[in-house]
């Protein structure tokens, strides 16, 4: 297949560029759905395939990449028809990755082939890469290390290249704030923590974080290994927004997932109504050096070079975080609220006191224990700090 030149690498897009593709990707991102739950893809052109490829790290023009993909795509046609005899014509069958993207953009019941077999693909590409990072014989650190390569090369070439990004920061989350998380949190497991990699990105205005997702999702991570559920969005309403836009508009009635107007509000009980951010998590695909791979052991060696890691990112306008840092939606009282939570926590448990002249209160409005009753003295009021703390710190 003839690729047709791309545009420039190092580009965004304006909004009245975006096409119905890129809408629905920044829709997904934003909304926290699943791709598994849509009925086509809307890519038109032979650019836009490869970018899908190359944004989950394969390679089309490399043999062993090749290879990799066709055995994810027999396997997917062969686990269809083990468990549910599903018909598959032999045109779709025998069709390469790329032309089985081009057959879910298309019409009929080849194009519904199309996309059943590629829903089980990416399944299958992430059950293997899940299960390769699990075999291999190094530490978070050094998988860590990976991640915020890719990460630092693509958000370093958008600051070099002018893209409306104010500030960028990212960061691992250190001991004590994962001890702090676990114990404000009621599932108390450490594989439940997304953002031990955290990464935040400020632009100048709200009118640019679209098409910064859009380009995010083009080169940095792919919209489909976005983790359902896990989506913040109490910036935009999405039709409204799209509504006032005239481009944007006419894409709104075509949208496979809806363009419903609601916000996804933080579900953080210590995060202030006031508060706003597009949060998401993403599983990111990491393709790792030969050095690497070659300490793996040799039973990992058919699962292809490909590990998904958790990434959290937060994508926020300026002024949007200025108005974040005045009052109750600040970090600092967000942090307060949080350590009082934990205290009052390892104190008393989720036993519920009795406040006289009252019922119940419940344990997140639970007053100092009486004496008697208390466990520990009741802790020390945490100062505030006289500073906002730096912006890459987040809530969730």
């Amino acid at each position: 297949m003839t690729v047709e030149p791309h545009e420039p690498a190092e580009r965004l897009k304006r909004l009245d560029e975006f096409t119905l593709a890129d809408l629905e990707s920044v829709r997904l991102v934003l909304r926290g759905d699943s791709v598994i739950d849509w009925h086509r893809l809307n890519i038109t052109s032979d650019a836009e395939v490869d970018d899908l490829l190359r944004a989950q790290e394969l390679h089309p023009d490399e043999p062993a990449d090749r290879a990799r993909m066709a055995a994810i795509k027999n396997e997917a046609v062969s686990y269809l028809r083990r468990h549910f005899e599903y018909p598959i014509p032999k045109p779709v069958e025998q069709a390469t990755v790329e032309e089985l993207i081009r057959m879910a953009s298309g019409a009929g019941h080849r194009q519904m082939c199309a996309c059943t077999i590629l829903k089980c693909m990416h399944i299958i590409h992430h059950l293997e890469g899940r299960e390769l990072l699990f075999m291999l014989p190094f530490s978070d650190q050094e998988v860590f290390h990976n991640v915020e390569e890719k990460i630092y090369r693509v958000i370093g070439s958008m600051l070099a290249h002018g893209f409306p990004i104010t500030e960028f920061i990212g960061g691992r989350k250190n001991k004590d704030s994962l001890y702090t998380k676990l114990l404000s949190k009621q599932e108390t497991v450490a594989a439940q923590i997304y953002d031990k990699l955290r990464f935040r990105i400020v632009t100048r205005s709200a009118d640019d974080i679209f098409p910064v997702i859009q380009f995010l999702t083009k080169k940095l991570f792919p919209f489909n290994y976005v983790i359902p559920g896990q989506s913040i969005n109490s910036i935009f309403h999405f039709r409204n927004y799209c509504l006032g836009d005239a481009h944007l508009a006419p894409m709104l009635p075509e949208m496979q997932a809806g363009a419903d107007d609601e916000t996804t509000p933080t579900d953080n009980r210590f995060s202030a109504a006031s508060y706003r951010v597009i949060h998401f998590v993403v599983d990111m695909p990491v393709r790792l050096p030969r050095k690497l791979l070659e300490r793996a052991p040799s039973g990992a060696w058919p699962l292809g070079p490909i590990i998904f890691v958790v990434c959290e990112f937060q994508v926020i306008d300026r002024d949007t975080e200025a108005a974040n840092e005045r009052g109750e939606a600040s970090h600092a009282k967000y942090k307060e609220r949080q350590k009082r939570a934990v205290m009052r926590r390892l104190q008393l448990g989720m036993r519920e006191m009795k406040v006289p002249g009252q019922a119940h209160a419940h344990h997140d409005s639970v007053p100092p224990a009486p004496p008697s009753e208390a466990v520990l003295p009741p802790p020390p009021e945490p100062p505030l700090r006289p500073s906002a703390p730096p912006p890459g710190k987040k809530r969730r």
